[in-house]
């Protein structure tokens, strides 16, 4: 694996393990989730993105696991990014969700 794939996977590993217990845990992901209009998500994102992580993780030994993962967190933060585009929020609030989107993104386009 070459250095730049190495460091955007370990970047979006902890990107996503630091995201997924807040959608799980954290007061202010619950008001969020609610502006959004997606409260029933809340708990199925934040387990999609601990699970996306651990999924990224067993990629370096499972090259299936990669490219699965990738994908999966990638469409997470594209539709991230809708949900955001919905409600009119500003490009700098979109910016973590694209720049993940654009890792995974990388990382699947790498992998097959």
């Amino acid at each position: 694996m070459q250095t730049t794939e190495f460091g955007v996977q370990i970047a979006s590993i902890v990107a996503f393990l630091f995201y997924g217990p807040l959608c799980l845990f954290s007061k202010d992901t619950i008001i969020e989730f609610k502006r959004y209009g997606l409260l029933r998500f809340r708990k199925l994102t934040g387990v999609l993105e601990i699970l996306g992580a651990i999924g990224l993780i067993l990629g370096f030994y499972s090259h299936i696991l990669l490219v699965l993962a990738s994908a999966g967190l990638a469409l997470l933060m594209l539709l991230g990014m809708c949900a955001r585009i919905r409600i009119k929020d500003p490009l700098i609030a979109m910016l973590p969700a694209f720049m993940l989107f654009v890792f995974n993104l990388f990382l699947f386009i790498r992998a097959i």
